[in-house]
């Protein structure tokens, strides 16, 4: 947490250096404008036949010989603390010494991978299930051979990677869910805007667990201590947030960043959400064209527009958004028809724009690193392998 205050302290003060360098510029490049202004009056003085503007004429030699205060910049300088390296020790604990045991060999499922793993040349597809909807936006991971989809009707429905329909949960309001998610119990979750709830399928019983006045429910995530992120807009659709709930209990609102200026677009388009490991929290603002990122004490750390390439002409908009076990960050291009992949700073490391994709929309990742893509316009899930 402190090295990213610092960073983000860092990243402020090159925006203002920029700032200073360039209306610096801008000041020497107004003179530069002038000099060569007043060079072709001088040009048509000398070729002109007429005496008067030779006498009139008034030398701008002392005018432009004051050159703008040259600037003088002291850069930022980390001054480190000396360091009472016992008293640190302390303060980090003690590692209790290497003890073995045997015990009964049992196996563990749904362990996420956490070895470093590399991303691959070239992405792999490895299944496709045909949802059956003429619409699938979102796809949440619930364990090694299941997922939870949802599409264009109320219906939400649970596939094997066969392509089976498992189980399906009707959303009460008769609309389709805003999103949905997994606990780590594997209980569904689902926002209902048209109630203004988000509620929990508990043994195929759903339950309400919070339920919105004056705000409607867009996106979710569970975060890793178990806390829910939901966005959502005001009725007049023009103020968004992200709340952080424990429970059914409020805990934190993020909407502006240390200006206070709104973190995320005003309007009621997606803005999938999802959490990183270093505890980022990371938006797709679709109408914004922008992943904004804060830190878990919603403070702005980064946004990324996009990356510049010759091959995708459509404009950016960021929608379905998950990361993996090495802190990435994948997000959606429905308009380019790809996958931006970056890193937790928000540098752009390669798109994955193979395996036929076509319009992705809802993104997520299990725990071996296998990326799920919904393709919005034709009903399908993708698996795609992405890491070595």
């Amino acid at each position: 947490i402190v090295v990213n205050k610092m960073k983000t302290e860092i990243s402020e003060m090159k925006v203002k250096h920029r700032d200073l360098l360039k209306k610096h510029l801008d000041e020497i490049k107004q003179t530069q404008a002038l000099i060569k202004q007043t060079l072709l009056a001088i040009e048509e003085i000398k070729k002109s036949t007429e005496v008067s503007p030779t006498i009139e004429y008034s030398s701008k030699i002392r005018e432009f010989s004051k050159l703008p205060p040259k600037l003088k910049i002291t850069l930022p300088t980390f001054i480190p603390k000396p360091l009472d390296h016992k008293k640190l020790n302390r303060l980090f604990g003690q590692i209790t010494p290497l003890s073995t045991a045997t015990e009964e060999n049992v196996l563990s499922l749904n362990q996420p991978n956490t070895s470093v793993r590399e991303l691959l040349d070239e992405p792999e597809l490895i299944a496709t299930i045909q949802t059956g909807y003429q619409n699938v936006f979102s796809v949440t991971y619930l364990n090694e051979d299941c997922v939870w989809t949802f599409g264009s009707t109320k219906d939400i429905k649970c596939f094997n990677m066969k392509g089976e329909l498992l189980h399906t949960v009707s959303n009460k309001s008769e609309q389709p869910p805003s999103d949905i998610a997994v606990d780590s119990d594997g209980n569904l979750l689902f926002c209902d805007w048209k109630s203004r709830t988000v509620n929990k399928v508990n043994n195929g019983q759903t339950e309400e667990l919070i339920r919105l006045q004056g705000l409607v429910p867009g996106n979710l995530c569970v975060t890793s201590n178990g806390d829910l992120l939901v966005t959502m807009v005001s009725d007049d659709v023009t103020q968004s947030r992200v709340v952080r709930y424990s429970g059914s209990t409020e805990k934190q609102t993020i909407q502006f960043d240390d200006k206070g200026k709104p973190l995320y677009s005003g309007n009621d388009y997606f803005k999938y959400i999802t959490e990183n490991r270093n505890y980022d929290i990371c938006v797709a603002d679709y109408e914004a064209g922008a992943v904004v990122v804060v830190n878990q004490d919603g403070k702005l750390r980064w946004r990324y527009i996009g990356h510049p390439s010759v091959t995708k002409k459509e404009p950016f908009h960021s929608i379905g958004i998950t990361t993996d076990s090495q802190s990435r960050i994948l997000t959606a291009d429905p308009g380019n028809h790809c996958i931006h992949i970056l890193d937790q700073d928000g540098q752009f490391l390669r798109y994955i724009d193979n395996c036929d994709l076509e319009y992705p929309c809802g993104l997520c990742v299990d725990n071996n690193d296998n990326l799920f893509v919904s393709e919005v316009k034709k009903g399908n899930v993708k698996k795609i392998k992405f890491l070595r």
